[in-house]
Parts: structure tokens; sequence; C-alpha cells
């Protein structure tokens, strides 16, 4: 299980935290948030249930899992950098 990946996005004097986390397999989901000024502005769980079905490695599946994580938290940045969130 990976316990999460942060980022700091900082667009127009404002300071966005990006937060992926593990839910773990059992759930086999992982949230993103985006703080803004200790609030929560936008929140989405997603589902890793065909990762799961691959019958990957432990160790395999993590990097799998992570990059999942970490092309989420690129497309939520892009979204702010767009305006989308604020």
């Amino acid at each position: 299980m990976i316990v999460g990946v942060n980022r700091v996005c900082e667009h127009e004097g404002r300071e966005y935290h990006i937060q992926a986390e593990d839910l773990g397999v059992e759930a086999a989901v992982f949230e993103v948030r985006v703080y803004l000024a200790g609030s929560v502005l936008w929140r989405k769980r997603i589902s890793y249930n065909d990762l799961l079905e691959k019958s990957l490695g432990r160790l395999e599946q993590e990097e799998v899992l992570r990059a999942q994580m970490e092309k989420m938290l690129q497309t939520v940045r892009a979204a702010i950098v767009k305006g989308k969130l604020a």
C-alpha cells in the first residue's frame, strides 16, 4: 500500500496543496484532494480494481499505482492552471 503523494501548486498568488492517498487494497481506491487555505476545495475517488485484477507482484503493483496517482496529480494541476478549480 502506498501512503500518499503530495504536491504544492502555486498559481495566481494562491498555494494549492494536492494530495493523493491510497485508501487500501480492501477498498481498491485512492482519493485525490485539493486544499486551498486549509479547506478541501475538491475531492475525487478513483478505483484501481483493474490493477488488482492483473495479479502483479506487490512492488510492480505499487509502481503502477504510484504512476496512476502521479498522472492524476498532473491532471489536477493542469485544471488549476486552466482556472477550472478556483
